[in-house]
């Protein structure tokens, strides 16, 4: 594996992480350099992410104040009139296990990843937005060849892909699903991201980009509002960071309940010796679940909330790591869910269905008030050792997120893998009841009373983790197989 001079971007598909290393080669930063892998995603990796989706950047490293930035999805506003149209189910078939999922108008959140970009760039960019944003936007208009990966995902969202009209003219031109080879085209996503790098967020939020997207909500019986965009803003947050062995690890606070609960996990396995056994790492995983009650959900908007939780108790998705020649880290995980199945004519959004995921919704759909930031399982984190970036990584999964980074600053904290062993080890994940398996994990010292879901090969089920690592010896990165996953070292 070879190390980097310039600097190291992984991420989910090969164009998304070159897009960022081009970047660092004319000597942006790593924040440009993920706002430019950022762009192309929406395009290369547009069921998972885009410009009506959501997420969260986190920055470390270089003598700056570690800070997360919050751009994710919003609860809207829910007249409950009867106007408004109900979640539609489909069924997901990961091979091993399936997971049923809600799309529709109904499951359309305030967007945030153009606030997003535009606040990122004015807080620590380098590089004009424009010319971050003229690749990807030339990329959408001249179409992106599906490749294994996205292929697959497609695939397995086909029900949703063609769930109306505009979404299966872009992925079933012809009424056929595109496979892979097969090549995507969006030229009015290409026309949003120029607005966007030209206008900035405004006409996302307040302008006529905004009208349309609500207009066409509302034609069709989804709740989104133009209040509910009008007020929306990206907000700065102090990051979780917490002691793990003889590192710091930074990660996502509240009101996301991903790096709540990662950290919860880390602070119950340091009691214990290092390397973890499985038995603890799985038993840490249940412990982090169990505490996901009605109570924890609505505590999570509180003021205080991660300090009395810490003292009571201690005493699809894509994700993009970058590390720069000066050590300074960005680490920004987005997600559409698998996106609602609706495309505005004339933006070219597939817009986020975070209102039908039933990661997010423990409590039930609808039941979040308007404006609340929904309870994210995202969680992009940073290890800090003696005071400088080491690792940076995060997730995609929806629930497997926070047990996927978990093994993996296990696998390089505690087992001193590097980072392409720890990525690519094989992966345990436990929820209600179930413990599901990679090949590989020796399950023979796990409680027999548990369900064991043994899964015949990696799967993108268990995550994406995207890591990217710096020691003495150099920089290196290591996309995840399961979803595609590149890195890319300059």
């Amino acid at each position: 594996m070879s190390t980097a001079e310039r600097g190291v971007v992984a991420a989910g598909h090969p164009l998304t992480a070159q897009a960022g290393v081009g970047v660092l080669r004319e000597g942006g930063n790593a924040v440009d350099a993920t706002v430019a892998a950022m762009l192309t995603s929406f395009v290369t990796e547009s069921l998972l992410t885009g410009l009506g989706a959501g997420g969260y950047m986190l920055v470390a490293g270089n003598g700056i104040e570690p800070t997360l930035l919050d751009f994710f999805v919003e609860a809207p506003t829910r007249l409950g009139d009867g106007s408004e149209v109900e979640l539609r189910g489909v069924d997901v078939d990961f091979g091993d296990t399936a997971q049923v999922f809600h799309i529709g108008p109904a499951s359309c959140g305030v967007y945030g990843t153009p606030a997003g970009v535009c606040e990122a760039m004015r807080r620590w960019g380098t590089v004009a937005l424009q010319e971050l944003a003229v690749p990807a936007a030339q990329l959408a208009r001249d179409g992106v060849v599906l490749n294994a990966g996205q292929a697959y995902v497609a695939e397995i969202l086909a029900e949703l892909l063609t769930s109306t009209p505009e979404c299966a003219a872009l992925w079933a031109p012809g009424g056929q699903l595109l496979r892979e080879g097969g090549v995507l085209r969006n030229p009015e996503l290409g026309d949003a991201l120029l607005r966007l790098a030209h206008d900035g967020a405004e006409p996302f939020y307040r302008g006529d980009i905004a009208k349309a997207v609500c207009d066409w909500l509302g034609e069709h019986g989804g709740s989104l509002r133009q209040a509910d965009l009008s007020e929306y803003e990206a907000i700065e947050r102090a990051p979780i960071r917490l002691a793990y062995r003889d590192r710091e690890i930074l990660t996502n606070p509240p009101p996301s309940a991903g790096g709540t609960l990662l950290a919860y996990a880390l602070a119950l396995l340091d009691r214990g010796p290092s390397p973890p056994p499985l038995h603890a790492v799985i038993a840490a995983m249940q412990a982090a679940q169990s505490e996901r009650t009605p109570e924890f959900v609505e505590g999570l908007g509180e003021d205080g909330f991660l300090e009395r939780f810490f003292a009571s108790r201690l005493g699809s998705t894509t994700h993009i790591s970058v590390i720069d020649s000066s050590g300074f880290a960005c680490s920004a995980t987005c997600t559409n869910g698998e996106g609602s199945g609706v495309v505005v004519p004339g933006t070219g959004m597939h817009l986020n269905n975070v209102m039908g995921e039933a990661d997010l919704n423990p409590l039930g759909f609808h039941r979040h008030p308007a404006g609340r930031r929904m309870p994210s399982m995202m969680a992009p984190a940073v290890v800090m050792r003696e005071g400088e970036v080491e690792l940076v990584l995060g997730s995609a999964g929806s629930n497997r997120i926070r047990s996927a980074i978990l093994q993996t600053i296990i696998g390089v904290v505690d087992r001193d893998l590097d980072v392409r062993q720890a990525v690519d080890a094989p992966r345990v994940h436990f929820e209600d009841g179930v413990v599901f398996a990679e090949p590989g994990i020796d399950l023979s010292g796990v409680d027999g009373d548990a369900r064991v879901v043994r899964f015949g090969a990696p799967n993108l089920f268990f995550g994406g983790v995207q890591a990217a690592l710096r020691r003495d010896s150099g920089m290196t990165g290591a996309g995840d197989p399961r979803r595609g996953g590149v890195a890319v070292s300059e």
